[in-house]
């Protein structure tokens, strides 16, 4: 069976790539549904882009190799695509953009891209052997029950990284890539929470607070949530991005606040409060609680001298914590690095060395921030391997 185009995944990246590649075009994936983290993610609601994607939001080896895919289709190109599809959207804090419905509304979107195409797609279909035939390739699909030999010109990797097991996910593309003698960087897992195995945190589990999270490379000014493992929330999944085992974070829990102002300004109306009791004002009560304890802080304000609350405001914006380690694949939202970009074409993501065979999507050495940047990524890379194709059809 012999089709012009052939893309391993339907996620965001393969049914997007689908939906403008042209010709006869066959997305096949090994799970029941197409588009499964699409459905999962944001709550529900799919954080589908972010209005200030642009190239400083992506991690890779190289910088500038998401530039040109990001700027020939950008999250206004794909804005614009979901207002004619008449679904409605809203603005969650810097700049997130989710369905005010379902996520499987761009899901639905995205299969009636296909649909226009003509795009085939083939579900519960697994990859039993691939090889480079000269002018293309030739897959051997199982699919049910029976195995299928099915030929292609152009090849899509869209498969995606390791991040997310439970859901399939694997490392297929970045063994493919190996195989057609693409190099692939370290990968590890991304957008993920910290652990602290001794249980420290276990009583503060669920407190949240905004802090300004950082280590030598980033610094991230979001929420802060503590959970029975360790530490969670939007600035602990941004860090984790920059973070290395072994490595120490900080945490400024002032939030830029003048606490030692507002602490010398307490001590001098209400001298008599508790040093414990006036911390609580400042910060939820179960880490103003957590910390007096292990901090050792008792007394009453009036017997603070300003030495002293200038020490205890530097221990709050400066509260250095090592975690033991993340949680994994298991729950990154990501997968950090991936399939070289040395080796691909930025304007096609065509592998420069092996012509014909296109890597897209999380497969590619190219991460975003928390908050809809990867699935920009995914549209903008999707779209430039499409019209690629489309245009030699």
């Amino acid at each position: 069976m012999a089709f012009d185009t052939v893309i391993l995944g339907a996620g965001a990246a393969g049914m997007f790539c689908a939906a403008h590649a042209g010709g006869r075009c066959l997305v096949i994936d090994h799970a029941r549904a197409p588009g499964e983290k699409i459905r999962i993610s944001g709550g529900g609601r799919c954080n589908f882009t972010n209005l200030h994607a642009g190239p400083d939001n992506f991690i890779s080896a190289n910088p500038h190799f998401a530039k040109s895919a990001l700027a020939r289709y950008t999250q206004w190109d794909f804005i614009a695509l979901v207002d004619r599809h008449r679904i409605a959207w809203h603005e969650k804090t810097l700049g997130q953009l989710f369905c005010d419905g379902k996520s499987t509304q761009i899901v639905d979107m995205l299969r009636a891209g296909m649909a226009r195409a003509g795009a085939e797609l083939w579900l519960q279909t697994r990859l039993a052997g691939l090889r480079h035939t000269g002018p293309g390739f030739a897959l051997e699909l199982d699919r049910d029950g029976a195995r299928h030999t099915v030929t292609c010109r152009d090849l899509v990797l869209a498969t995606g990284g390791k991040s997310i097991p439970k859901m399939g996910a694997t490392g297929l593309a970045h063994d493919i890539a190996r195989q057609f003698g693409l190099a692939v960087t370290e990968t590890r897992p991304a957008l993920v929470p910290f652990t602290f195995p001794d249980g420290r945190f276990r009583p503060l589990a669920g407190v949240s607070l905004p802090v300004r999270l950082s280590n030598a490379r980033a610094a991230f000014d979001e929420a802060l949530l503590f959970t029975h493992r360790g530490l969670s929330g939007p600035a602990v999944l941004q860090l984790s991005s920059y973070w290395r085992d072994g490595e120490t974070v900080t945490v400024d829990l002032t939030a830029g606040q003048p606490v030692r102002d507002r602490l010398r300004e307490q001590r001098q109306r209400a001298g008599g409060r508790d040093l414990r009791t006036e911390l609580a004002r400042h910060l939820p009560a179960r880490l103003a609680d957590h910390l007096a304890a292990e901090w050792g802080l008792s007394g009453r304000l009036a017997d603070q001298s300003d030495a002293a609350l200038r020490d205890l405001t530097d221990r709050l914006a400066n509260w250095r914590l090592t975690p033991a380690g993340s949680e994994g694949y298991r729950t990154a939202e990501v997968t950090l690095g991936g399939i070289d970009t040395a080796g691909l074409s930025s304007r096609t993501m065509e592998a420069t060395a092996m012509p014909g065979l296109f890597v897209i999507g999380e497969a590619v050495d190219v991460t975003g921030w928390l908050g809809g940047y990867n699935f920009q990524w995914a549209w903008s890379s999707a779209h430039a391997a499409g019209t690629a194709i489309a245009a030699r059809t």
